[in-house]
Formats: structure tokens, sequence, C-alpha cells
């Protein structure tokens, strides 16, 4: 028997669900078949010599949805990539292979996030079309130590190549220009190089010189032409060509001059290429320097974890690598020390402080029974705890996964930029040759024709706009985590600026999630004491919040409870229980209507509760109404803050829940929200949310319980509650790590900060290119005005891939408020 997750497309609601599993019951071989609204994910059990995953896919597609295998994924590390045309060239590569489902590479941080079919491609497979692209996938995670001295020496070889450069592009420089120089400043070459006296020397010092420098920059041609090759050109491409023309040309004009043709001398460009060697060797060490800070967020949240251990074995206590540590060891903590992994405490009393995870500064009281978070600071006292989660299921580990997968994702905004970059090398090399040929067809000499070429070449940017949008993205999802803030996707992160309404639900969310009993109004002969026995005994059985809080009620009051004999909950409306042979009703007033119970006269009661923000819930014995126990849930300090805040951000806020008008109404108005979506059960949450969004509104919904689940992932932005469950953070492109709904307003003032640094960027790499590229071609000394050196071409280029880079580091400066 084989197992097998798909993935089904076009699924709304639990009936879809059901004609899903339907289709693919009816399938012989098939012997088990689960589908998850929330996650929309079918869990298939069959017998593969019977049915295949094309009969599943042929069944489901019958049954009007598609079913997608559920792809593995991976993030690799991409060797060699110099702009965004190189990206454009590895996701070519990945994508042309089938099986592999979706490919995205990330400049910025030069990894790949690649999904694909393991039935179908193999890792070798994928590594294998990326090295015949020109490039090289590493597939083994780096662990954080490894990563940062790969990187660092990365960042130390480019500047040692920078500093070789410039060793020999200094001398070069000035015996080129000395010539020209000279004259105006007055000083002249000595007379073994001069131009005049020995031109022969003058040019081949000049070749000497610039040899060490194209060495030291070969890389550029090696990358450079081997993409060109592969008909997918890059940066590396333009620089390569530029410099060989400039290079070739000259050497040419060295043979000329020693065949006899002195005039040669005046029409050398070796310094052409050595300069544009070393000052982009200068732009790719800054931009690496600058790429480094962009991933700080990620070095932060690595640096937490405790690189030891000690445990207890044979009782003893020994000290190992937080890799050997595994679940059910007894872990031992001291004062002052950090806990390694997740856990239950056993023994001892202690407080922790978890702020690197909640961002609350006040440590938290630890008794046994309780739960700890791996790298969080164990304050005061000694404890002995449980490992529960270690490696990477820890609450770290998830943190760190979410904002890598963040980082490596691509936001809508940037297809724009990877579209333009597709086209945008090939379109430089056809620009640098037309206007070449105009220049030479308009009678200008093999030099100026030269000196257009090379120009136009180095000054286009593609760098640029290959980082625009990924670093910004970088930045801003590890700022997010900074703040508890967690963006599943870059998509999240670009989405929630165009945030028009917030849907809250209530309970958990906007309230503390903990009612408690307030008023018992009993009807006719009941006692008060009485009442709160019954509902308390029938509640006993559920799980509901407001059932929970009438048995704390009780336990409060020492009231003994009665013994019930059966239990039925009615979703949406309360239950139904036999109490020692007496049936008692306990829920609201659609379920006393639909029981046909008499509630006329606690109307007004019921009426004036409600109208304080309480939930009244009614008691019915034996067919009679017996009263009335009302129940309120506090407000969480920061909801009436969050909402203004909000509406001063201009957006709508709503409230969802199943409490009735009056009582929802009531709560609305103490924290100010504008539109209240009471009475709502919560399998049509997901329902609500959908009649907001076909209003034209870009909705996000905030909950953190299962029935949230479907609503999340309904609305154009999903977020979850940190203290929510699993379901619910599943559900979710955003996760709240502190409970604290003021991180709400965080996630979107971020993600408008981040968009707008993202469109600065994006401006700035197309406006450059767009007046950069008609002064290489000779716009300007058309109308009389100077040529563009290609030295400056280069500068300008390294300038503005390092500016985009410097812009979008700005973001580390945000604050929420």
């Amino acid at each position: 028997m084989s197992s097998k997750v798909f993935k089904i497309e076009g699924m709304t609601c639990a009936a879809c669900v059901r004609a899903v599993e339907r289709a693919t019951k009816r399938i012989d071989g098939v012997s088990e078949a689960a589908v998850n609204l929330a996650t929309e994910k079918l869990n298939i059990t069959y017998d593969d010599s019977k049915v295949d995953e094309e009969k599943i896919k042929i069944a489901v597609e019958k049954a009007g949805y598609k079913a997608i295998s559920e792809a593995k994924e991976k993030i690799m590390k991409i060797e060699g990539m110099t702009c965004a045309a190189c990206v454009r060239a590895v996701e070519r590569a990945a994508k042309k292979l089938d099986g592999v489902v979706e490919a995205n590479v990330n400049l910025a941080t030069e990894k790949m996030n690649i999904k694909y079919e393991p039935s179908k491609v193999r890792i070798a497979d994928i590594k294998k079309a990326i090295d015949k692209a020109g490039y090289k996938a590493i597939e083994e995670e780096m662990v954080e130590d490894s990563d940062k001295d790969r990187k660092e020496a990365a960042i130390k070889k480019k500047w040692r190549q920078f500093i070789i450069a410039l060793i020999f592009a200094v001398p070069l420089l000035a015996v080129s220009m000395a010539h020209m120089l000279g004259e105006k400043l007055g000083f002249s070459l000595p007379m073994i190089i001069d131009p005049m006296e020995n031109p022969i020397n003058f040019a081949v010092l000049q070749f000497v010189l610039v040899i060490p420098i194209l060495i030291a920059g070969r890389k550029f041609f090696t990358v450079g032409f081997r993409a060109l090759a592969k008909l997918s050109p890059n940066m590396d491409s333009l620089i390569a060509i530029g410099t060989a023309a400039a290079f070739i040309y000259s050497s040419f004009g060295v043979y000329e001059i020693i065949i006899g043709h002195q005039e040669y001398a005046y029409n050398l460009y070796f310094e052409s290429a050595g300069v544009i060697i070393t000052l982009i060797s200068l732009g790719k060490y800054l931009e690496s320097v600058t790429k480094g800070k962009t991933s700080d967020a990620i070095k932060k949240l690595m640096g937490l974890s405790p690189k030891t251990a000690r445990i207890m074995r044979d009782e003893k206590e020994i000290e190992i690598s937080i890799d050997e540590v595994e679940v059910g060891d007894m872990v031992v903590v001291k004062p002052g020390e950090k806990l390694p992994v997740d856990g239950e405490v056993l023994a001892g009393n202690t407080s922790i402080d978890e702020s690197m995870l909640t961002g609350e500064s006040i440590p938290v009281e630890k008794v046994p029974g309780d739960k700890v978070i791996g790298a969080s600071i164990n304050k005061n006292g000694s404890i002995v705890y449980k490992a529960t989660k270690v490696g990477k299921d820890t609450a770290l580990s998830q943190i760190i996964r979410l904002v890598e997968e963040a980082q490596g994702s691509k936001a809508p905004i940037a297809k724009m930029a990877d579209i333009i970059s597709g086209y945008f090398v090939p379109a430089v090399i056809t620009l640098a040759i037309l206007s070449s040929l105009a220049w030479y067809l308009y009678g200008e000499n093999t030099t100026f024709v030269l000196k257009i070429f090379i120009s136009v070449l180095v000054i286009a940017c593609p760098c640029a706009l290959g980082l625009a949008t990924p670093t910004a993205i970088m930045v801003g999802t590890g700022k997010g985590a900074e703040y508890g803030v967690l963006f599943k996707s870059g998509g999240a992160l670009e989405t929630s600026h165009k945030l028009q309404t917030i849907v809250f639900d209530k309970t958990g969310t906007l309230t503390e999630g903990k009612p408690k009993v307030t008023d018992i109004v009993a009807n006719g002969d009941i006692g008060e004491e009485y009442l709160l026995k019954l509902a308390a005994s029938a509640e006993k059985g559920s799980e509901h919040p407001l059932g929970e809080a009438i048995v704390r009620g009780a336990e409060e009051r020492d009231i003994e409870l009665l013994k019930m004999d059966s239990f039925k909950a009615i979703p949406g409306h309360g239950i139904e229980t036999i109490l020692e042979n007496s049936s008692v009703l306990l829920g609201n007033r659609k379920l006393m209507l639909e029981k046909q119970i008499d509630i006329s006269s606690l109307d007004e009661i019921s009426e004036k509760l409600a109208g304080e923000g309480k939930t009244p819930m009614y008691v019915a014995l034996a067919g009679k109404l017996a009263g009335i126990i009302a129940v309120a849930d506090t407000l969480k300090e920061s909801s009436k803050e969050a909402v203004k805040k909000l509406h001063d951000m201009g957006i709508e806020v709503a409230m969802i829940t199943g409490d009735n008008r009056k009582t929802a109404e009531a709560i609305a108005k103490q924290v100010g929200i504008d539109r209240v979506l009471s009475e709502v059960l919560p399998k049509d949450k997901a329902e609500e949310v959908k009649k907001l969004q076909q209003e034209g509104k870009v909705v996000a919904m905030v909950g953190d319980g299962i029935n949230d689940a479907p609503a999340l992932a309904q609305a154009d932005i999903g977020i979850a509650i940190g203290s929510g469950t699993d379901v619910a953070m599943e559900s979710a492109d955003i996760v709240l790590m502190r409970s604290n709904i003021m991180d709400v307003i965080t996630a979107v003032k971020l993600s408008r900060q981040t968009i707008k640094n993202i469109k600065e960027n994006l401006f700035w790499a197309f406006g450059y290119n767009t007046l950069g590229i008609p002064v290489a071609m000779g716009i300007l000394y058309l109308f009389g005005g100077p040529l563009l050196s290609p030295m400056i071409g280069a500068a300008a280029m390294s300038f503005s891939s390092v500016s985009v880079l410097l812009n979008a580091l700005r973001l580390r400066g945000f604050k929420p408020y």
C-alpha cells in the first residue's frame, strides 16, 4: 500500500470535501481518502498495483476539482550568479524539468526555493540542469557558522581581487593619461615610455599592466562568455564583451605600433578595460558586504540557540551538543542559562525570559507541567524538563524556517522586474551594436565607435533591477521577525499594504478568551445556586469557552455537580443533556425557540444583559425556562488602541462572533468597531469573509482557533494569533508570535514601508538605465554635449547596485509605533 498527499484546487466548502472524498473512494484499490478543507489537501492510501497517480487525478478532475501531487520543497544554494539575468537562466533551467512545480531564485540570498515531485525528478537531475546552465547548485543545508564563514571568505576574496586590480590600474591610468594631463599640469612621462619618443615601450607597458587586472577579474569573462554561449547573457556578459573589445582592439594597436604605425599610440584603450574591471570589482565587493547585512535577522535568530545542552544520563549530568538532544531527554538548566530545546517542566520552579519569542520583557513563572521554549533564558531557578521538540521541530527553528521561506519567495511586484530583466541584456547588446553602427555610418572613426560600444555595455545595470525587490523583501521579513510578526511569503508582505477591511474574531483575539460568570438570574422557584449547579453539570462535558466559564464559576463556589446521563452538542446553538433523568437545555435564544421553550418572562433582562456586552445563556429544565446565566469575556487592553490606530490608517474594522447581535454590538461599541458580524456559526465565518470580498474589498481575517482556519484561508490575508492552534497558524499568511493585536498594525505598516521601498528601488533602477543608456549611446554628444567615458559608465553601474541595496537597508530603521 502507498500513501500520498495531493493538493486539491477549487474547493470552497464542506460539500466540496465530501465530493472529492466520494470520487476518490470509488476508485478500485483506494482504501482510505481524507480531505482537509483548511489545508486543501487530500491524504490518500491506495494499492499501487491497482491505482496510480494519474487515475486519482482524473477521478478528482471528473468531480470538478484539480489534484496536484504534493511536491517536496527544498532550498538550494546557487553559486555563480551575478545579476537578474542569471536568476532568469537558473529558473528557466530548473522549470524545464518535468516534475518541477515551482522554482524561485533570490539574487540577494543566492538561494533557490524549489518545489518538485520526487516521483518524476530527482535532486541530482535538478543539479545537473543548473550545472548545464553554467551555475552550481548546493543541496546541503548550511549551518549558521559555515554559511557565515563561506560568505566572509567570499567577501575577502572580492576585496583581494579589487586590491590586485587597483595596484595595477593606478599606474596604468597614470601612464595612459599622462600625455594628455601633462600638458595642462606641467609634467611629462620619462622618455623611456614617452609615446612620442618610445611608442612601443609606452604601448607594451600598458599591455603588461592590464594583464594582471584581467586575471584578477577573470570570473567576469568565464561566467560572461559561458552565459553568452548558452544564449542567456547576463551582466558579466556585458562587462566581458566591452572589456574584451577594448583589450583586443588595443592589442591590435600594439601590433600596429611595432610594425611602424606609431599613430596608434594615442588610440589605445587598455586603461578603459583595466579601470572598468577595477571599478566593477569594487562595486561587487560593496554589494557583497551590503547584501550580508540584509540577512542579519536570520543570523540573529540562529545565534539565539545555545550550542550545547546538559542532560541527565544514568543519574549523572553530562554536556552534549544540542544536535544530539533527543525527544524524551531530561534537560537540566541552571540560572542564567539558555534553554536548548522545547519541553515540559518536570521539577523545579523558575521564571523564564521569553522575550526572544513573545517580545514580552516580563519573565514568565514556570512550575512543573508548564511548557518551556528553546532559546529562552532561565532567570532565577534550576529546573529539569523533558525535551518534547528538538532540532527542526523547535519553535525557534520553525520561526527561522518561516523567515527563510518568506525571504526566498517572490512578491507579485517582482514579476515585472523579472520579465524586463529577461529581455534586458540581449536588448543592451543590440543597442550597443546599433548605436556603434549608426555612429560608424555617420562618419566617426573606429576609436569613437568603440568608445560608444563599450560605454553602452558597461553602463547598463541588470543588477539593480534584480536586487530591487528581493533585498527589500529580505529586510522587511527579517524586521517583522524581530517584532514577532512572521510573514510566510513575499506575497503576504505585499498584499498587506492593500488591506481595506480587517475582520477580528472576538473570542481570544479582541478579548482575553477567558470568560467569567457575571450574572445568575433564576426564574420561578429555582434558586441561583441550583441554577448554576444545573448549568455547570450540563457543561462539564463541553469544551466551549462559555461552558468552561460556567464550570469554573461552580468550582469557585464549591458546588457539587450532578451526574450526567447523556450529552449532545448543537453547534452554534448550545447543548442538550440528561441530568438525573431530567432534560436540561443550555444555550442561546435560537435553541430555546427551536425547542419551543417560552422565554418571554426574561426577555427584558436578557436584552439588558446583552446591552452590557454580556452573553446571556438560557437554561431550561424539563421543557420550562429555569433562568439565565450571563457570561462576559473581558476585552484585551490593546484592543481599543489597535482599532483606533487602524482607523487612523484608513482601514475599516469588523468583528465576527457567534454572540447575539445586542451583545456583539455592545462590545463593538466599547472598542469602536465599524461593522459587526454577529450570530455567525463557526462553519459560516469563511462565507462572511467572502461576502466582504464580493463588495470589492481586500480583506484580512485575524483569528486563533481551529474554527477560524477556513476563514483565514478564505481571506486575502489570514493573520493567526501566536497563542492559537497549529491549524490556524498553518492556514494563515501571517503569524503574530506575541498574541498582541497591536502587531496587526506592525504588519500593515511594515508592508506599506516595504512596498514603498521596493517602488523607490525599481524607480531608481529603471530611471538609471533609462537615462544612462541613451547618454552612453551619444545622445548628448549629438547635440554638442560631452561623450560618456566607459570608465564613468562602469563607476555608475557599480554605484546603481550599491545604492539600491543601501536604500533597502533603510528599512532596518523601521519602528512600528
